[in-house]
């Protein structure tokens, strides 16, 4: 009985990572396109023929 109550007790934190992860990457993410937009403000580009 212990044996099988620590098996779905660990399942059930299987979905909580899930989200974890998927909050982490999206968060990731819209960092990254933050500073990309923020850094193209700040240098101006330099036309070279």
């Amino acid at each position: 009985m212990a044996l099988q109550q620590k098996t779905t007790s660990t399942l059930d934190l299987v979905p909580l990572l899930a989200v974890m992860l998927i909050a982490a990457h999206v968060l990731a993410l819209v960092y990254w396109v933050y500073r990309l937009a923020t850094e193209r403000q700040q240098v101006p580009r330099k036309k070279k023929h």
